[in-house]
């Protein structure tokens, strides 16, 4: 488990919208962990995991592209079937109630991640721990 930062930006539904942020973290030499964008109608939302939130931060705002900062957790999971189920009734047990969550993995790959955000991050910080 590693506490770390997610990142919500709000985007037109068209084409190079993502591609625009994902420039501006690049050029800022900010490396993009976890993404994960969704549409509905002419919007969308972009939410992400940065190695360097400080960096992604100021680029961002040197950008002038908004965007929303909430607490998260990152967890790594064995890449077997159940481990995402076995997290989350863990989570759940401890009365954790999810606002987002993402997960990937490499087919073949041994591990798998997970991030998620909390209504409360004090209680996912004491279910994890």
């Amino acid at each position: 488990m590693a506490k770390t930062k997610q990142f919500t930006i709000a985007v037109d539904n068209q084409p190079g919208a993502v591609a625009t942020i994902a420039r501006t973290l690049g050029d800022a030499k900010v490396n993009i962990l976890s993404l994960l964008g969704t549409s509905q109608g002419t919007g969308g939302t972009v939410q992400l995991i940065v190695e360097d939130p400080r960096r992604a931060k100021k680029a961002l705002d040197a950008a002038r592209i908004s965007y929303q900062e909430t607490p998260a957790e990152s967890y790594d999971l064995s890449n077997k079937p159940g481990a995402l189920a076995q997290c989350l009734n863990q989570l759940a047990a401890k009365g954790v109630n999810l606002s987002s969550i993402h997960a990937t993995a490499a087919k073949g790959g041994k591990k798998a991640v997970v991030v998620y955000t909390a209504e409360a991050a004090a209680k996912a910080a004491i279910a994890t721990a």
